[in-house]
């Protein structure tokens, strides 16, 4: 979420990009929200919902990756890859799943791997899911490609605070959501990195291989979610608004997304994302296989170094089946 500030102030020159960047280990340690931004949000809700997994009695595999800026250098890129299922144990009704995503900005690459599990109840007539989520982040630091020019008004050449070093470090996350399904609609209440884990990044620094220690905060996030199926009477055509908020409880924003789907094959829509983009949607779904794509066009002044951001993800998803018959059975010829 903090991204899009910094970006504002990237415009001018892309040099202020990478001291941007670099601003960040000023004081050896700094805090930033590192939750990856995705206008196809509700695709991924287990990305920010730990509850979110196992929705209904489907296998749910996605994947895909965003373009944030196109046309500025060193500019965001992500890529996020997941899988989600129900499980039915002790006659009890669960949910399971993994989440990885991946992105990189300027010199900086941010990782974060999580498993899921979620326990499910009935509740009015849908389903109540309370799920948490284990994992870890892995940042790092492309130092060595660090460079200064000599007229910097803002750092020296040879600023200790900056890693002339690569570094890398990685820290234990929490993540929890609880997550509610009905037939006409979905909504959701989340927070990530619920521990404020610190990576503490380590760097070998000047003549005497001094030990530098370089650290990175991960900020808790929260993040409220939900949307509808409204069926239009006598057609094939379905309305499904949804928004999203979040905050880092510093800067808070929303987005709100309008999709029309025919026939659950082809879906059209368009979003706003407050003070940063408006963007629009497309969607195939097939037999179970999914397509999605997304266009951003930025309405603050990044629109002018920048001719917007891409996304694309894809899927795929399979019904299971939790009646523990086999309809397939046959009886033996020799018995018959």
């Amino acid at each position: 979420m903090n991204r899009r500030r910094v970006g504002a102030g990237v415009l001018p020159r892309l040099a202020a990009l990478v001291l941007a960047v670099l601003a960040a280990f000023s004081g050896h340690r700094c805090a930033a929200q590192a939750d990856a931004q995705f206008s196809q949000y509700f695709e991924v809700p287990a990305y920010y919902n730990a509850g979110a997994i196992g929705v209904g009695d489907m296998l749910r595999a996605r994947g895909g990756s965003r373009m944030q800026w196109v046309g500025i250098k060193h500019a965001p890129t992500t890529f996020i890859i997941g899988a989600d299922m129900p499980l039915k144990l002790f006659n009890k009704r669960f949910g399971v799943g993994l989440q990885m995503q991946q992105e990189s900005y300027g010199l900086f690459k941010n990782m974060q791997i999580g498993a899921q599990v979620a326990y499910k109840l009935r509740l009015f007539k849908g389903e109540l899911s309370m799920g948490v989520q284990v994992g870890f982040v892995d940042q790092s630091f492309k130092g060595s490609d660090v460079f200064i020019p000599d007229n910097d008004d803002y750092h020296e050449s040879s600023d200790d605070a900056i890693p002339q070093n690569d570094i890398r470090g990685n820290a234990f996350d929490l993540g929890l959501g609880v997550f509610y399904n009905h037939r006409w609609f979905w909504a959701g209440l989340s927070a990530t990195h619920l521990n404020s884990p610190t990576v503490t990044m380590n760097a070998e620094s000047g003549e005497g291989g001094n030990e530098k220690n370089y650290e990175f905060r991960l900020g808790r996030a929260l993040y409220f979610m939900a949307g509808s199926n409204i069926p239009v009477k006598n057609t094939l055509i379905e309305v499904m608004p949804s928004a999203l908020v979040k905050s880092d409880f510093t800067f808070t924003t929303f987005e709100a997304t309008v999709r029309c789907r025919y026939n659950k094959f082809l879906t059209a829509g368009v979003g706003y994302r407050w003070k940063d983009a408006v963007y629009a949607l497309l969607g195939v779904e097939f037999k179970g296989f999914f397509l999605g794509y997304s266009y951003d066009y930025s309405t603050s002044y990044i629109a002018k170094a920048s001719s917007g951001s891409h996304e694309v993800l894809a899927g795929y998803s399979v019904k299971l089946d939790f009646s523990g018959k086999n309809r397939h059975r046959h009886k033996s010829v020799r018995i018959m």
